[in-house]
Order: structure tokens, then sequence, then C-alpha cells
């Protein structure tokens, strides 16, 4: 028989050794550096819980079996002929290297003989002492469901010339199934006649494990980020539905007797940073039947829909008992005694204050949460509780003029109070000088700036009419 050329191009010549050997060594170097990075990884910030993690982890994991693949292709370049015959059966390669999960095969079509290497029997469970499968026998190792796409691979290959490049699974002896990757081309012979068909045939099944764990995780982290979208949409819009809406100052009480000091009042939730989750803050102004105005500020623990639920929740209980004529005082003690007995997030912080208009007096009361901030004449004070009890009220008398200022915590990353005070009374002739209550929050929150805050938080303010 003439010697058998390729259909598509002549022989290729053997890549020169020192060309294989930089290969080799950019590999390695290459190799070395995603191992360094996965090692570094191992143990992330998130935990084992974080899809995030565990999907960069299952990357790394990939490209280094990927890398050690190609180093291990690249030594069996150097380490054997780059062009020649297919090894015979009994060519044994080491065991674990890339030779036993690589395998060839030739099958002439003029004496309809088959000749495997030792690794393809390997591969596909065989019997090394068995005679290999002819080409009509083959199909039968494959998956049924395969089968009809190795026999149009092979048609092409024997009748239109095209190279085979596919992948399908097989069943072993022992009804386990490997997943591996042919890639054949017809062999001709002087006359141009299909005298043979090559090809070389790669165990890839746990590549395709590592693969399938890629993908999943990555659809795992994609539906975990579309479920916190979701959710922190549904918070969010939540909250705005929540709290009372504030469009400007407003005036209160709305219908006083004359030569009562109206309070103006302006009030903000900052949320937290662009993605960071919503928080229980919030915030209240309530005017009663009698002219009285409520203005209350406050926290619950938790993040989500089940804190925004809890600020309903909690909001409705502060209106209920404030009309049932509560003081603020009165009001924390038993808002407490309602949060440690529900089922939903508990409070973690508040501050409660009534104002009477006629008298000019301000009751005060708070549990966890920073005094209120009063600006008077261009400086600014936190008021003194008068007494250390949990919850304990106490009083003050206001002038026109004055402003106060309630907030919740976390108005600074990392939630940095005493930060926060300072920077806020530092604005007291600005705001005992701005002229609404409006102004006054514009203020306050541009001094504030654009903090990466780490929670949300709540500004009220009121300036005292005269």
């Amino acid at each position: 028989m003439s010697p058998h050329v390729f259909a598509d191009r002549p022989a290729g010549q053997p890549p020169e050794r020192g060309a294989v050997e930089a290969l080799i060594s950019q590999t390695r170097r290459l190799l070395g550096d995603v191992d360094a990075v996965r090692r570094e990884t191992a143990a992330p910030a998130g935990g084992e819980g974080d899809a995030e993690a565990r999907w960069q982890r299952a990357l790394y994991e990939l490209a280094v079996h990927q890398l050690s693949d190609l180093d291990r292709h690249l030594a069996q370049l150097r380490e054997a002929p780059a062009a020649g015959p297919p090894p015979r059966r009994g060519a044994e390669g080491p065991q674990g290297s890339l030779l036993s999960r690589v395998g060839s095969a030739e099958w002439d079509l003029l004496t309809d003989e088959a000749t495997w290497s030792a690794e393809l029997y390997r591969i596909l469970g065989r019997d090394p002492a068995a005679p290999a499968l002819t080409l009509d026998e083959l199909p039968a190792l494959v998956h049924r469901d395969d089968q009809a796409q190795l026999t149009a691979m092979v048609t092409d290959c024997l009748i239109d010339g095209k190279p085979i490049d596919g992948e399908f699974r097989v069943v072993r002896p022992d009804d386990s199934e490997r997943t591996v990757h042919m890639m054949g081309e017809p062999v001709l012979d002087g006359d141009g006649a299909t005298a043979s068909m090559w090809a070389v045939v790669r165990d890839v099944s746990e590549l395709r494990r590592s693969q399938r764990a890629v993908s999943e995780t990555r659809d795992s982290l994609q539906r975990q980020r579309h479920i916190a979208q979701t959710e922190h949409r549904l918070a969010a819009e939540l909250r705005e539905a929540v709290l009372p809406p504030r469009r400007g100052s407003l005036r209160l009480p709305r219908t006083a007797p004359a030569g009562a000091a109206l309070l103006d009042v302006a009030a903000r939730h900052l949320p937290a940073a662009a993605g960071g989750p919503v928080g229980g803050d919030f915030y209240d102004v309530l005017e009663l039947p009698e002219g009285p105005v409520v203005l209350a500020v406050g926290a619950l623990a938790g993040r989500g829909v089940t804190a925004a639920s809890g600020t309903a929740q909690t909001l409705g209980a502060v209106r209920g008992m404030a009309l049932c004529g509560a003081g603020p005082g009165e009001l924390l003690s038993r808002l407490r005694l309602v949060c440690d007995g529900s089922t939903g997030p508990g409070l973690t912080g508040a501050l409660c204050c009534r104002y009477d208009p006629a008298a000019r007096r301000l009751a005060w009361a708070r549990t966890g949460h920073p005094a209120p901030l009063l600006f008077r004449d261009g400086t600014g004070c936190a008021l003194t509780p008068s007494g250390g009890a949990l919850c304990a009220q106490s009083e003050e008398t206001l002038r026109a003029g004055d402003v106060l200022l309630l907030r919740t915590g976390g108005l600074l990353p990392r939630h940095d109070e005493p930060a926060a005070e300072q920077r806020l009374l530092a604005l007291a002739p600005r705001l005992t000088s701005a002229r609404d209550a409006q102004d006054c929050l514009r203020t306050v929150v541009e001094a504030l700036g654009a903090a990466e805050r780490e929670t949300g938080a709540c500004l009220l303010l009121a300036r005292i009419g005269p």
C-alpha cells in the first residue's frame, strides 16, 4: 500500500525542541501564578455559603486543571516523536499521566483491521486482550442517545473527507459512563482514495465535570443576585410606602391657638451605599388632636423585606400609643415590650419627642439612640437627660428660632457617632440662620456628603417659629 497522507494537509513536521521547551516554561509560569491566586482565595471572607466565592474558586480550579493538562501534553511532545504511527497495543503510558487519558486508533478500510492503543482500551474499559472493534462495531460502545452523532461524524469523514471533531458518551462494561472527545481524519493512499481513518480519543469526563460545576455555581450566583435585587427593590418600595412623605417643609400643628409657636418640620431618609441592604430605620411626624406634635426616629434590627415590614408595624404602634395619650417615656417603654414580644425584628434604638406649641415645651425620651441636638443663637449642644433610667423622660423649653435635630445612627461609615455629632454641631451658625427647616435639612445633608453608609439613616429637623 502506498504511503498514507492526510486528506487536507501534508504530514506535519516535528516542532523544534527549543520551541517546545519555551512553551513548557511559559505554561508552568502561568500555572504557578494561577495556583498562587487560587490558594490565596481558598478561604474567602464570605465563607462557604458565598455563591460568588464558590464560583470564583471553581473557575480557578478549572484553569489550574486545564493548564496542568497543557503542561503534560507539551511534555508528551518533548518526550515522544511528534509524528508517526499511533501507539500500538502494549505501549503503556505512565499511570495518571496525560497518556493514560489519551488514546489513539486506526481503522484500515481495505483489510477491515482495527488497531487501538493500550490507553484507548483503558479509557473504554475494554480488555486489552480482546480484538479492537471495527468502525461498524464501535457504536455499540456509545450511549444510545449519541450513536447517531458518531455515525454521522464517521460517515462525513470517510465519504466527504471531513475531519472528525466531536464529543460523545461511551458506556463501559461496568455501566459507568465516560465523555470522550474524538479528533480524526481520513488517510489517503497514493491514488487519493480513502485507505484508513486515524483518530485520537481523549477522556474529558473530569474536565466536563469541572465545567459543569463552574456553570452551576455561576447560575446559582445569578439566581441569588436576582433574588437579592428583587428583595432589595421590594424592601425599598415598602419603606417608601410606610414612611411619611415629605416634600419641603411642613408647618405643624395646622390648627393652633393664638400665640402658639408652630413647628417647621423637614425629614429625609438617607439610604445605604449603592447596593447596600435596606434596614429598619424610620422617622415619623404626627399631629395630635389637641395640638401637640409627636416627632420620632428609630431603627429595627435586620435587613430587607423583614425589617421594612417590621417598620410598618412599629410606626403603627407608635402612632396608636401617641394618640392614646402616652408620653415619650411611657411610649418607648411600651414599644420595647411590643417589639420584644413579637416575632419580628427587635428594636435597636428610638428617640421620641412631644412638642406642646402653646407652652413651647418639649418632652423627650430615648432608648439606645443619640439625644436630640439643639441649635440656638449660633451654637449647638446635645440635650441632657434628666434621669439615668431607661426611657426616662426629660423636658426642655424652646425659643423662637431654635432648631431641633433628631437622627438615627449610621450617618457616617462605620457608625462613627462621635464624629457625626461633632460634624453636626459645627453647623450651628448655618442652621440657626437658615430660612426654614428644609434649608436646614439641605445644609446637613450637604455637610455629611455622599458617604458610603453601611446602613440607612434618618434625619428629622424641626425649627421653632416665632
